[in-house]
């Protein structure tokens, strides 16, 4: 009994001279993000950005969405697979046609892409290393996101003849260079045109300075210096294709309100050409917010009471990918388009005419 007392009282004071097993570490609280500032104060978007991940929304809602803004996980997946497959239709070259697979066996191999010239005339409308592609599929169903249903309000009554004017052009034998846009002619896009997605030159390089930002345009090369340190718009009569960009800080968000346009024919959509040319009274207001490290959340409310029946907003996040770069946009060098299709024209128009003789 009593070796058993002793054993027993051993024990407890070992216990008591055993340490502690170390707790686990507290879980630290994630922190939350924190918009960066300029060296100066102001909400830092510096960098290069790109739409990329919006190609695949179509601008107005399809129909049977309604309301909708947000695609299902179903839904999503599907939008990735068909994003992967215009994809692969361009690199792949087991399941791409002949002016694709060139440009793909080139790329895969190390070698100098083909040139458009070695292959003919007008075999696809840009080199397949020149296309741009979702890196992830957007839950957006339009790129409208007001109204409510996604869908572009009314045009006007005057708006229309203009749209009207516009496609007849289009459809005509080409007589003049002016029967092209402004885009095919290598002049702009206009604003948001510039940052719509297309099928490639989607980036946009965003730099500051103490009372200005600078947006500069992959495609076109468009540049637009924007003020934010309080002065009022230029005189009216002072009008551009970009406009007048007046801009100011709401917290961590830049809005640009854009006026004095020249209505000579840009359009809001893709490269500025898709619908109705706006007026010279359109107003242009967008939002520029950092959400996180590598996005910036975009929108952009159109009021022009000569084209459309009621303000309509567009929105969508840019994004930051890592070693993307904003490449040369040399349109017009090198560039025999329009001087071969206005001269095809007139040999045929020749040609026409010796006919009737």
């Amino acid at each position: 009994m009593r070796i058993a007392f002793a054993l027993l009282a051993v024990s407890i004071v070992a216990m008591a001279q055993t340490p502690a097993a170390p707790k686990a570490p507290a879980a630290q609280a994630k922190k939350p993000w924190t918009a960066p500032k300029t060296p100066w104060g102001d909400p830092d978007l510096q960098g290069s950005w790109t739409s990329d991940d919006v190609l695949g929304v179509p601008m107005e809602r399809p129909k049977e969405f309604g309301e909708r803004r947000y695609l299902t996980e179903q839904e999503l997946v599907d939008r990735e697979k068909r994003n992967q497959a215009s994809q692969n239709r361009v690199l792949n070259p087991a399941n791409t046609s002949s002016p694709a697979r060139a440009q793909a066996e080139a790329l895969a191999s190390g070698a100098t892409p083909v040139a458009p010239s070695a292959r003919g005339v007008d075999v696809a409308p840009a080199p397949g290393n020149w296309l741009e592609f979702a890196r992830r599929a957007s839950h957006q169903t339009s790129q409208i996101v007001d109204p409510p249903d996604g869908r572009m309000p009314a045009l006007t009554p005057d708006a229309q003849k203009r749209l009207a004017s516009k496609n007849a052009i289009r459809r005509r034998h080409p007589e003049t260079y002016e029967d092209w846009s402004l885009y095919d002619r290598c002049i702009t896009r206009g604003v948001t045109g510039s940052i719509i997605p297309v099928i490639y030159g989607n980036g946009l390089d965003i730099t500051q300075a103490p009372g200005f930002v600078a947006i500069r345009y992959e495609m076109v090369h468009e540049a637009r210096i924007i003020p934010t340190d309080g002065r009022p718009h230029l005189n009216s009569n002072i009008r551009s294709y970009m406009g007048d960009p007046v801009g100011h800080w709401e917290g961590n968000t830049l809005v640009v309100e854009t006026t004095n346009f020249n209505g000579r024919g840009t359009a809001v959509g893709a490269n500025g050409d898709g619908g109705a040319p706006h007026s010279p009274e359109m107003k242009i207001v967008e939002r520029f917010t950092r959400g996180a490290d590598n996005v910036i959340n975009y929108e952009a409310t159109m009021n022009d009471p000569e084209t459309y029946a009621a303000p309509w907003t567009i929105a969508f996040s840019i994004t930051h990918e890592p070693g993307y770069q904003i490449f040369e946009y040399a349109c017009h060098e090198g560039n025999m388009a329009m001087r071969n299709m206005l001269s095809a024209a007139r040999a045929e128009d020749a040609a026409e005419a010796a006919k009737k003789k």
